[in-house]
């Protein structure tokens, strides 16, 4: 198999990662065409030790990070501030990098580690200090649907630690459409078994049917979402959940959700 044949299946997911890089789809995408061209003369070589994927965007990064840096100025003035892409634009290059490889590209903090020659440590720490000044922009108000008090009283700790108001805590379906009716929420936390029965995931579907709101789903029953019908679960952390697994994904979901307004803040 070719080289190209090989990398071919990469190349939208390498183009995705570039232009939520760079800021600009063709910014990007000339990027990924010299990364390919410098591979295709041989100038480059992928990894051996690598898989192709983690190869390609590791070779991606020597190309953008010899001369990337640059294109950024200028740009900064008429980037959008409420726009996810004008936000990642505002974080720092290095600690963009580690979030988005792991954030929306999906690599592990080890691969994201090789892709950016660097230890995991560093990455892990870049991985923060950007998730840190995403969440000291988003702050939102936040609506808990669980029915165990415990549970609910950890989820409610974490987000304020994040900076979030709780709106609201309910255990129950009627008790979720109540508090959306009182006030509207930036972002809903769901379990889907609540106290009387009721499910978590008719209670989201009542709010989504009223507003454009992002949500994370916290259950110790994840196979009753992943079934193929709407709405599929964008963010599913399973029970019990590890506290920055909760965080990281309250962070994704505020910077990535397209519709998110500056109305909470």
């Amino acid at each position: 198999m070719g080289l190209l044949e090989r990398l071919a299946p990469h190349l939208p997911y390498v183009r995705r990662y570039a232009r939520a890089l760079t800021g600009d789809q063709s910014t990007g995408d000339r990027y990924v065409r010299v990364a390919l061209e410098a591979l295709a003369a041989g100038d480059r070589v992928l990894e051996a030790h690598l898989t192709p994927r983690v190869a390609l965007y590791h070779v991606f990064h020597t190309i953008w990070c010899s001369t990337g840096a640059q294109l950024e100025n200028g740009r900064q003035e008429t980037l959008d501030a409420s726009d996810a892409g004008g936000r990642l634009m505002r974080i720092a290059p290095r600690s963009r990098q580690a979030f988005l490889l792991t954030a929306l590209e999906g690599f592990t903090p080890n691969e994201a580690a090789q892709i950016l020659s660097a230890r995991i440590d560093e990455v892990e720490q870049l991985i923060a200090e950007a998730q840190a000044e995403i969440e000291s922009e988003l702050a939102t108000d936040v609506l808990i649907i669980e029915d165990e008090p415990v549970i609910a009283a950890d989820i409610e700790a974490l987000v304020r630690e994040l900076g979030h108001r709780v709106l609201d805590i309910a255990a129950t379906r009627t008790e979720a459409a109540e508090a959306v009716a009182r006030r509207q929420p930036g972002l809903v936390l769901a379990d889907i078994q609540l106290a009387d029965g009721s499910s978590g995931v008719d209670a989201v579907k009542d709010i989504l049917a009223q507003l454009d709101v992002p949500v994370i789903f916290i259950t110790a029953f994840p196979e009753r979402l992943l079934t193929g019908e709407r709405p599929e679960p964008t963010f599913l952390i399973t029970k019990p959940f590890q506290p920055e697994t909760v965080k990281a994904a309250i962070g994704q979901a505020l910077f990535f959700h397209p519709a998110r307004s500056a109305k909470a803040a």
